[in-house]
């Protein structure tokens, strides 16, 4: 990776086409990630992505090659956890060589996980990891994978926020700390970062992407990393931290539900959050590359993204209260209990 930067013109437009180039993808096994990966290499976009789950991302891979692959096109997948910086150096020496490459056009600091949202209720551990993921993926991938940008002549950072890197809540039931710390800054690093590059390397660009509700499977997925078993079930301290929550919350009788009513709410609620969202993981995809291609800085996700956008510079005052939150989730139709 020695190779030195020649300007080609990739520091005054934006990248309109993603043909021929070669994109980074953490958290491509489910997801947003798997739709990015779809779509760009229908573009003629080479993907490397990495995932905890090799098994996710074979799927993801057999999704990319349906239809047969132009020649020489490649789509990689590399095990790695975004929150250890090993990792990830082993993912990009992996990828150069598997590409064959010393480069690289795209890179979307996608993972993420939620939970361990409470400083009261949850362990350190857990709220620790939600913000190494989220956080440190994000700050840890940009440092692994800039020398690589720098090198080609034209290059985009693609860092994904949420609407919760503006608004800290997902309700008045549940806290939502450790998400919500972690996704302001990565909003505030992607917005320093545009002068960062502006500087010192004027041929990168980045963005911040904020989605609202896209059907994602990360209810399931989230616990699934926070346990570190692989479950699909909530295990003892789980069942009674989710029945604790739904009390808090107001669910009626949450106190007198069973364990395995307590079970089923939780499917549910993975199950609603993936399927009831109102907008798809490929919808959120496509706004995605759509906005690279715009070279804009600041891309939100989702009409009920924009409003909540529009709500909290209006009123930020009252953005916590009970007020706020009933009448913007009835108006954009949010069930995220």
């Amino acid at each position: 990776m020695t190779k030195k930067h020649t300007d080609k013109g990739g520091a005054e437009s934006p990248m309109k086409d993603f043909a021929g180039k070669i994109a980074v993808i953490t958290g491509g096994g489910t997801g947003m990630g798997r739709e990015l990966a779809r779509q760009l290499v229908a573009e003629g976009c080479n993907v490397a992505m990495c995932d905890v789950s090799e098994a996710a991302m074979a799927e993801t891979k057999r999704l990319c090659e349906i239809e047969k692959l132009p020649q020489g096109l490649r789509v990689t997948t590399h095990v790695a956890d975004v929150s250890i910086e090993d990792h990830l150096k082993r993912f990009r020496d992996e990828l150069a060589e598997q590409q064959k490459t010393d480069r690289i056009h795209l890179l979307f600091n996608n993972a993420g996980i939620g939970g361990g949202g409470s400083l009261f209720t949850n362990t350190r551990e857990q709220w620790e990891r939600t913000f190494n993921i989220c956080w440190g993926g994000v700050y840890l991938g940009v440092r692994t994978f800039l020398p690589m940008l720098v090198a080609a002549d034209e290059a985009h950072i693609v860092n994904t926020a949420s609407v919760n890197g503006f608004w800290a809540s997902i309700g008045m039931g549940q806290a939502h700390t450790a998400y919500s710390s972690a996704k302001f800054a990565v909003k505030g690093f992607t917005e320093a970062l545009i002068n960062d590059l502006r500087l010192h390397a004027p041929h990168v660009k980045c963005s911040v992407v904020m989605p609202g509700h896209i059907g994602t499977s990360i209810v399931s997925n989230s616990r699934k990393v926070q346990s570190a078993d692989g479950s699909e079930r909530l295990n003892a301290d789980e069942v009674a931290l989710t029945r604790k929550r739904m009390v808090t919350a107001g669910v009626p009788d949450a106190d007198k539900m069973s364990d395995e009513d307590i079970q089923a709410a939780f499917a549910e609620r993975a199950r609603s959050f993936l399927e009831d969202a109102p907008t798809t993981a490929a919808q959120a995809a496509k706004i995605i590359l759509d906005g690279v291609k715009a070279e804009r800085w600041r891309i939100l996700v989702g009409e009920d993204a924009e409003r909540l956008d529009e709500r909290v510079r209006a009123t930020p005052e009252q953005a916590y209260d009970r007020a706020f939150y009933e009448s913007f989730t009835q108006e954009v139709g949010w069930r995220l209990g």
